[in-house]
Formats: structure tokens, C-alpha cells, sequence
């Protein structure tokens, strides 16, 4: 009796299952008119797919939430932006498990001639990785999220676009030096905290960042698995007074399932008042440390095959943080107390 395919039907199982007990039951009765009594939650969702006459009939009804699609979605890995209207999520459900039923009836040979496809696209892939400027790279990444932190200051007019949790990695982690009028470090965890937190500086405190991109102030290196780190210095306005100075490190890990995007994994960020500073001085603003420092932290020209190597990464990847980057250069930002 059910309109579902047996891909969409352990699709929609799944999907389902991310509903509570309540809207599962609310949703049976919807779907059933009532004219079932399941005895449990797992009858209540055989009887939801039953008696479903189609997928987009099923995903349409407003007990099926845009969120838990979106949720479901995320969870096989299909990244989509937030802000997808629920048809539009549907559609990606339903190709994505139109994807699933062909896959289960390939044949050994359209395996084989798949694989060499993906083979092809992938050394594809590898010889651009190699030609990937990342000076240009962090060049780009600054303007784009500079530009983009600094539109979310209300004295500037509406944002030009939706600041938010999706530009970094679930697990990324901040740590912020600030030394203005107290000296004070602290740590923040997870996409939605660190997003947030940063928005705070520019769209609470009113704080401007002007990124100093020349050579002196903008630092790239990269890793040979896939970790680009970029280093920026510039100063910290609000409105027509200058405060101070800044230098972020940032942690970026290119994004798999979206072409050519890549997002934020971690970042150190320090701000230095002009207090801070010696009387009447204001430096222009440049990263203190070289690129050999960036190189260095995660050992890629003199232990490569080593197991120090791993351990680097692993600090950087883990603790979010290059911390022993700024602080080997700590003492030498100008008159810090």
C-alpha cells in the first residue's frame, strides 16, 4: 500500500526517527485518520510509512519539520545552507535516496568504471591542490571574512550578508588575548559559541578590524594534510578612533562535500590597546612571527614520515590553537605589562 520506494522508505525511517514521541503520534493519527492505534513508537512508524502515499506527500506535512530534514540531511554528510526552504530540502532528500537505490543495483563493471571515474577526478583535484597559491589563498580568506565580520557592526548600515555558525567546523575553537585595560585570556568551543562571540566584538562592543595585507602583515603556510594557516595583523577601530592593534591566526581545513570552499577549524585572536602601547606610538600593524614559525608548528619540511609529524597536527587539529606561536612571540608585541 505504500507510494514509498524501499530506498525512500529506510530514508524517511531514519528521518523519522529524529521526531519525538509526541509528533510521532500526532503525525500517525494525521497520516492514518486516526483509523490506527499502534501500540508503540516503532508501530506508530510503520504505519506512518504504510500508509504514506508518496515521499513529497509525507515530507510536506507540517508535523515533518524543515529543521529535521535539514538535521537528517546533515547527518549522511549532504551539506546544505541553513536558510534552504523545506521543498527545496525535500528535493535533495529524494535525490539523494534515488542516488542510493541505483548504487544498489550497479554492476560489478559500472562499479569498476565508477571507481576509474572518481579515480580520474581525483588526480584532477591533486593537480590543483599543487598549484594552489596560498598566500593568494589567505589573501582572499581575509578580505571575504573581514569584510563580512566588520558588515555586522550596526553603525555601518545593514549586514551585506548572514553571519553565522555555518563558516566553521562544529568543533572550532577560539582562543582571544586581549590586553587593554586588563590583561586576560579566554577559550571558547563549538560553531555557534565561537560565531557568536566573534559577532559580539563588532555588533555589541562596535569594534572595526583593518586587516594590514601587505607583506609584513599577512602570513600563509600549509600543511601536507590539508591544514592552511594564515596570519594577520591590522588595527582596531571604533567609529573614528583608533584603539589599538590586532594580530588572528587563523586554522582553515578545505570542505569536502562543497567545492572550493573552505572553513574556519580555529583561531587565535590578540588585541592590544593602544594603552598598552608606548606613549604616542601606534606601530604599523605586522605579524610577528615568519613563515618558518607556521612551518615549523606542524614540522612539515624537516619531520615529514615522522611521528612528530602526527603529534603537531594533532595539537593543532585538537587543542584548536597555535598556541606556541604566539606565545614564542609574546614578548615581542610592543610594552606588554
Amino acid at each position: 500500500m505504500s507510494g514509498l520506494t524501499p530506498s525512500e522508505t529506510e530514508g524517511c525511517r531514519h528521518l523519522l526517527g529524529l521526531l519525538n514521541n509526541d509528533e510521532i503520534t500526532a503525525l500517525c493519527d494525521t497520516v492514518t485518520n486516526r483509523l490506527v492505534h499502534p501500540e508503540d513508537r516503532q508501530d506508530a512508524i510503520r504505519a506512518i510509512l504504510v500508509y504514506s502515499q508518496s515521499v513529497e506527500e509525507l515530507l510536506k506535512r507540517k508535523k515533518v519539520h524543515r529543521e529535521v530534514i535539514f538535521k537528517y540531511l546533515t547527518t549522511q554528510g549532504i551539506i546544505i545552507p541553513p536558510a534552504t526552504e523545506k521543498h527545496n530540502l525535500i528535493q535533495h532528500a529524494k535525490d539523494y535516496w534515488q542516488e542510493q537505490s541505483k548504487n544498489k543495483f550497479q554492476t560489478p563493471d559500472s562499479v569498476t568504471k565508477k571507481e576509474k571515474v572518481q579515480l580520474l577526478q581525483q588526480a584532477k583535484e591533486d593537480k590543483k591542490a599543487e598549484k594552489v597559491d596560498f598566500r593568494l589563498l589567505g589573501k582572499e580568506f581575509c578580505h571575504w571574512f573581514f569584510e563580512l565580520l566588520n558588515s555586522q557592526n550596526p553603525l555601518l548600515g545593514p549586514p551585506q550578508d548572514e553571519w553565522g555558525p555555518q563558516h566553521f567546523w562544529h568543533d572550532v575553537k577560539l582562543r582571544f588575548y586581549y590586553n587593554t585595560s586588563e590583561k586576560n585570556v579566554l577559550d571558547y568551543h563549538g560553531a555557534e559559541i565561537v560565531s557568536l562571540r566573534l559577532l559580539s566584538l563588532v555588533k555589541e562592543e562596535f569594534l572595526f578590524f583593518s586587516p594590514n595585507l601587505d607583506s609584513h602583515g599577512l602570513k600563509c603556510a600549509s600543511s601536507p594534510h590539508g591544514l592552511v594557516m594564515v596570519g594577520v595583523a591590522g588595527t582596531v577601530h571604533r567609529e573614528n578612533t583608533c584603539l589599538g592593534i590586532f594580530e588572528q591566526i587563523f586554522g582553515l581545513i578545505r570542505c569536502p562535500f562543497v567545492e572550493n570552499t573552505w572553513k574556519i577549524k580555529f583561531i587565535n585572536l590578540r588585541i592590544v590597546g593602544e594603552n598598552s602601547l608606548a606613549p604616542g606610538t601606534l606601530p604599523k600593524p605586522a605579524v610577528t612571527f615568519e613563515q618558518s614559525d607556521l612551518e615549523a608548528f606542524y614540522n612539515v619540511v624537516t619531520l615529514c614520515g615522522n611521528s612528530e609529524v602526527k603529534l603537531n597536527v594533532r595539537q593543532a587539529l585538537d587543542s584548536g590553537t597555535g598556541d606556541q606561536l604566539l606565545n614564542k612571540r609574546e614578548l615581542s608585541l610592543p610594552n606588554l605589562p
